[in-house]
């Protein structure tokens, strides 16, 4: 399950990242969105967990956490929406 994190302290690390969810389960991935100009992190981020119930645990466990100063959000990451959905004739 793929899990959105948003309101990450700029100066939070992937490294932290990855380990705050860590504790909980088996993480599959872990990205912080990046601004292309500056280098710096954006301040969210994406965590995929294999089991279901690991990044459920993760979303109860973590929402509302003070990390790095920062209360975070932590919840299931929507499917990005199509850019150019097709027309229909």
């Amino acid at each position: 399950m793929k899990l959105l994190i948003r309101n990450l302290a700029r100066s939070t690390t992937e490294k932290e990242l990855r380990a705050l969810f860590e504790a909980i389960g088996k993480v599959q991935s872990c990205s912080l969105v990046m601004d292309q100009k500056t280098g710096l992190s954006k301040g969210f981020g994406f965590v995929e967990m294999p089991s279901p119930g690991e990044a459920k645990a993760a979303m109860t466990t973590l929402n509302g956490k003070d990390v790095d100063g920062n209360r975070i959000r932590v919840k299931k990451a929507q499917p990005k929406p199509e850019v150019n959905p097709p027309k229909e004739a």
